[in-house]
């Protein structure tokens, strides 16, 4: 099975991420937590992206798409896998595109987690308090929260109008979340699920 997990920051992509990786026996492969390990190895790519992100930058979609890349060409994802963190952009939706037709592949479906946004706000603001993060103030998280409306939740209609969208709702414990997940995916239908579950 390949799939997206989509979902603003805080919605619990990555714990939801982890949960049906291993219903699936596929493997997560989350774009922050590639680029964290290459700059925890002080790779090429690791020490390209601290730079960028130590001047405020974001990660350009070229580099993002060959990161991907490669990573989809490694064994434990011939079969499949989920994508939490890609794409973020239509430019990424249009290089996945590429990189599964090239592989003579194709998605099999993408969830959206939607969440109320001031719970995911508080959410943050607590695990930022929690972690001792203070540069996740409220406004920091709002921008964020504004950006990905802007340039991801696009990303939603598109997979909408290719019959791959399935909407749950994230709100509720994680094993809540988890059980609409699977019932989600588990529900063969014609169309999307446009009311979330």
């Amino acid at each position: 099975m390949r799939m997206i997990i989509l979902g603003p920051p805080g919605a619990g992509k990555g714990t939801q991420a982890a949960h049906i990786a291993e219903h699936r026996a596929i493997p997560a492969i989350s774009t922050g937590d590639i680029f964290r390990a290459n700059i925890k190895n002080e790779t090429e790519l690791g020490l390209q992206v601290k730079e960028i992100l130590a001047s405020g930058g974001y990660v350009t979609d070229e580099v993002t798409n060959a990161i991907v890349r490669d990573r989809l060409t490694e064994p434990d994802a011939s079969t499949g896998f989920l994508l939490d963190g890609y794409p973020r952009t239509l430019v990424q939706v249009e290089a996945l595109d590429e990189m599964l037709a090239d592989q003579g592949a194709e998605l099999d479906s993408v969830l959206e987690l939607v969440v109320e946004t001031e719970e995911v706000i508080g959410r943050l603001l607590s695990r930022a308090q929690s972690q001792g993060r203070s540069d996740d103030t409220e406004e920091i998280i709002r921008a964020r929260m504004d950006k990905y409306a802007e340039e991801t939740a696009p990303l939603a209609q598109v997979y909408r109008e290719r019959g791959l969208l399935r909407q749950v709702d994230g709100m509720g414990t994680v094993d809540e979340v988890s059980a609409r997940i699977q019932e989600a995916l588990d529900t063969r239908t014609n169309g999307a699920s446009s009311t979330p579950l």
